[in-house]
């Protein structure tokens, strides 16, 4: 509910309004808590998914600190992309970037077990992958026919259901205990459903910014007990952790070099198309409500080449993908503040952290399992966004019949990868993912196919199961 105190509801409903420092302070800070810990957490999954991240005893770890710190930074700098802009680029409207789980299922398949040599390949393809998405800017309005909710809802159950096997490994005790009796022990699995547990009790029981930040709190709650009442964590490991990490520190540029690979260019470009749709839902999500309105060409085109560039700087740097963080349309429309001066409150905090590695140092500390009770419920969230989406889709036998190709083609080549061992290289690493060929696939058939299928058509493949969707009228099945 709108707070009054802080300015008059035409103010509130203004995204140049700048309510009083002190208030806008505190509030901008709650935008970027809100994503805090989905913003730093695909870092921590790419290194793991490399070989130097919790519980690797790789030399390499300290290259995580670097990682953690360039998300928070780049977020903050996207961020203010959005909200002051630079000419045509950014919105200027209250939008929090942060990095994207969506790009997670093509980021992981480069870098799996490959340590640091893996991420100059892999930050090439942001800088590319970014640029490209810049320029979607310039006609985002009409590739937008191409990615109904059926597409869309595909792709983002697609992207939770290739991590949430990544949530339940965290849980267990993290990949590098794969084979060893501490995995999935008791006590691993305690201190991950401690977090889920606080983060459902919170997410149902409380409200406001409690109930927004559920999950960091309950990453706190178990990080204390793993500190109290276990030995997965020491004062004496953090107090290290934190000596050794620096007061102050600027980014490096190509901190990894520069490799040139098909395959990260290609996943990195062709994701761009669907995060470009997300942050054209979550700005009109934004001004609808916040502002009571339609979000104009205008201010879709300035997100998105925020978006674009906003990755491509940060590739340039050691920064993950940003993208618009869809919790801060429901943080807007809770608080009722449409100001994007008190976001750039919250940008500004973020980019203090990210100069900060002690600030890393710390979130480095957090045990594998802590952190997995977390990812269990973000990656389930992830799910079951691309399930609410599908529930948008006019299911008649057209659509499930391409939903059954693409999902059974993605999602069979992420459980089976070496049906795919004799492809080159480029091409295999871009089809293990599942998410590009289920993408390719629906957006193909839903561009070609018929409007109309009959249920005689569908019944001998359904083992009895064709369900009962209507078919939809000639035009309206979009």
């Amino acid at each position: 509910m709108a707070d009054t105190s802080i300015g008059t509801p035409e103010q509130l409903r203004d995204p140049n309004y700048t309510p009083p420092l002190y208030k806008a302070i505190p509030l901008g800070i709650q935008h970027v808590l809100a994503m805090f810990v989905s913003n730093v957490t695909p870092a921590i999954i790419v290194a793991g998914a490399a070989g130097f991240g919790f519980g690797s005893n790789s030399p390499d770890f300290p290259q995580l600190l670097y990682l953690i710190q360039m998300s928070m930074l780049f977020a903050g700098l996207a961020t203010l992309l959005q909200t002051v802009s630079i000419g045509p680029i950014g919105a200027k409207l209250p939008i929090v970037q942060g990095t994207s789980f969506a790009f997670l299922p093509i980021m992981i398949p480069l870098v799996a077990g490959q340590g640091v040599d893996a991420l100059a390949a892999l930050f090439t393809g942001v800088i590319v992958g970014g640029i490209f998405h810049g320029f979607l800017g310039l006609f985002i309005g009409k590739i937008r026919f191409a990615l109904p909710p059926l597409v869309t809802g595909l792709i983002v159950t697609m992207i939770g259901l290739a991590l949430v096997k990544v949530g339940i490994q965290y849980a267990a005790g993290g990949v590098p205990a794969i084979g060893t009796e501490e995995y999935g022990s008791l006590g691993n699995w305690i201190v991950a459903l401690i977090v889920v547990f606080v983060t459902l009790a919170l997410k149902f029981f409380a409200r406001g910014m409690l109930s927004i930040s559920a999950v960091l709190i309950g990453l706190m709650v178990g990080y204390f007990y793993c500190l109290f009442f276990t030995d997965m964590l020491s004062f004496e490991a953090i107090a290290t952790s934190w000596d050794r990490a620096a007061a102050f520190a600027l980014p490096r540029p190509f901190a990894y070099g520069f490799e040139f690979s098909v395959a990260a260019i290609l996943g990195f470009c062709l994701m761009s198309f669907v995060s470009a749709v997300e942050t054209v839902g979550d700005v009109s999500g934004i001004t609808k409500g916040g502002a009571g309105r339609e979000a104009t060409d205008e201010e879709i085109r300035g997100a998105t080449f925020a978006d674009g560039f906003g990755t491509a700087i940060a590739g340039f740097f050691g920064g993950f993908p940003n993208t618009s963080f869809s919790q801060n349309v429901g943080l807007i429309a809770m608080t009722g503040v449409m100001s994007r001066h008190v976001v750039t409150c919250g940008a500004i905090f973020l980019i203090i952290c990210g100069l900060i590695p002690k600030v890393g140092g710390l979130i480095r500390t957090i045990p594998i399992e802590v952190l997995g009770g977390g990812v269990i419920v973000m990656f389930g969230m992830v799910v079951a966004a691309g399930i609410s989406m599908l529930s948008d889709v006019n299911w008649n036998r057209r659509n499930m019949v391409i939903f059954a190709v693409a999902l059974s083609v993605g999602l069979g080549l992420q459980l089976e990868p070496g049906a795919v061992q004799y492809l080159p290289d480029s091409i295999r690493v871009l089809m293990v993912s599942g998410l590009l060929p289920a993408a390719f696939i629906a957006i193909v058939l839903n561009l070609v196919l018929p409007e109309e299928l009959s249920g005689e058509s569908t019944e001998e493949v359904s083992g009895g199961l064709a369900g009962h969707g209507s078919g939809s009228l000639p035009g309206s099945d979009t």
